[in-house]
């Protein structure tokens, strides 16, 4: 948020903070929460952008529906991390890519 518009909020009285804070999450908790997104955004952008396909598509190629994909996509907290990494790497990412997008994201909650 712009320094201008927070100060402009605070001074009309409302507080501003961050998710982490509004949520009272651990930074371990922000942390895992960083990487399922990154994940998710890192499985779309896959699909979408480097591979081309739908989502039905991708999900004959990962072994599961549409609707999962669709799920894996949107971050749903029903969607385990263990099959967000799964399905990047049976869409062809390699572990190297998967560990970029993971540590990327350590950086982020790192920064909080």
């Amino acid at each position: 948020m712009k320094k201008a518009k927070k100060a402009k909020l605070e001074k009309a009285g409302f507080v501003v903070g961050d998710t982490q804070e509004f949520l009272e999450l651990s930074d371990a908790e922000m942390a895992l929460v960083d990487v399922r997104v990154a994940l998710a955004q890192a499985l779309r952008r896959r699909r979408s952008q480097k591979l081309k396909i739908s989502q039905a598509a991708f999900a004959k190629r990962v072994g599961s529906s549409q609707s999962r994909v669709a799920k894996m996509e949107a971050g749903d907290p029903s969607v385990s991390i263990d099959l967000l990494i799964r399905a990047l790497l049976r869409s062809g990412s390699s572990a190297q890519e998967v560990g970029r997008v993971i540590s990327r994201a350590e950086l982020r909650t790192a920064a909080i």
